[in-house]
């Protein structure tokens, strides 16, 4: 970013290198995760840590997802190829619907908290993103006014995978979702074929749940 200090783009390049040696392996998620500024994400008291490979608290109970965990969703999703129409579940502050911007077509982003939504909002414009689409509303319902979906991304955790997402994904879609019980969850492939839905496990993470409602 233009007027970017040194080392803040320093502090990206590090966790780029750090996220490699993890195992993150596409250059295009990679790519994405350097060229998106983490540190605007985050309040202000925590900036020093904005490019630790951690959770951050974003206010409301909510937190930014560890990098990581970003890249390794992200990389699930879109399998290398560039999707068309992506949807995310749980906007937060925007960082993972920034990284997905840079990689898909449009993206679709739900958040049922009011002031994270507003602040993402925000946040999403000052970097002139321009291909994400902000809703306000209830996760769980998913969006059906522009479903069908390439892919979608979940980033916080349901007990069970709601069938009202199960039943936007397209064709050929693949979903990326934590699924269980608070304080361990599994990270789930969905892959749709034919009306069938593949399951595949990713890995063991920590994800808050997934709420249903709106919260003002």
């Amino acid at each position: 970013m233009e007027d970017e200090p040194q080392e803040l783009q320093l502090a990206r390049q590090r966790l780029v290198e750090h996220l490699k040696h993890e195992g993150i392996r596409d250059r295009a998620v990679l790519e994405a995760i350097e060229s998106v500024p983490r540190h605007v994400f985050v309040y202000e008291h925590l900036l020093e840590r904005a490019y630790d490979d951690a959770p951050l608290p974003i206010g409301h109970g909510q937190t930014i997802s560890q990098p990581y965990i970003v890249a390794q969703m992200t990389a699930t999703l879109c399998h290398g190829k560039r999707l068309k129409k992506v949807l995310e579940i749980g906007t937060g502050c925007g960082y993972q619907t920034a990284v997905l911007a840079k990689l898909v077509e449009q993206v679709y982003s739900i958040e049922r908290i009011k002031n994270l939504s507003q602040v993402a909002q925000m946040t999403l414009k000052n970097l002139n993103i321009e291909n994400v689409t902000l809703k306000y509303g209830d996760g769980y319902q998913g969006w059906v006014e522009y479903a069908p979906y390439d892919g979608i991304l979940v980033t916080a955790a349901p007990e069970h995978i709601p069938e009202t997402l199960l039943n936007q994904l397209a064709e050929g879609g693949r979903m990326v979702i934590p699924v269980g019980e608070l304080g361990y969850q599994k990270l789930m492939l969905i892959e749709h074929h034919q009306g069938n839905f593949k399951q595949t496990f990713l890995e063991g993470v920590r994800f808050v749940p997934l709420m249903p409602g709106l919260d003002e």
